[in-house]
């Protein structure tokens, strides 16, 4: 389960056992932040063991536009994505396929 932080920074986890990271979306994505994201960035709580797409599926960010993710700066392939990869203190990235020339 995925939570936005409360303004106040108290947790809304029910036995303290969460994990705080910062969850960033960039270019069209970022309009499906949570209402109090700033700087295409918001604090959120996991459950421990959520995975990468525990946090894109929660956010309703279609797969196919989760083009690049990083996690602390390292980019996450998508047969990674699964796996319960966050810990406290971590922050997730998320761009779109971009094109131009």
């Amino acid at each position: 389960m995925v939570r936005e932080l409360q303004t106040s920074g108290a947790s809304n986890a029910q036995d303290g056992a969460s994990v705080k990271i910062t969850f960033k979306l960039y270019a069209s994505l970022t309009p499906l932040l949570p209402g109090t994201g700033t700087d295409h960035a918001t604090g959120v709580e996991v459950d421990p063991g959520t995975s990468v797409l525990d946090v894109i599926d929660q956010f309703k960010v279609p797969r196919e536009s989760a083009h690049l993710v990083l996690l602390n700066g390292v980019f996450i392939a998508p047969e990674e994505r699964h796996k319960p990869l966050l810990q406290d203190g971590d922050t997730l990235a998320i761009w779109p396929p971009v094109a131009g020339g």
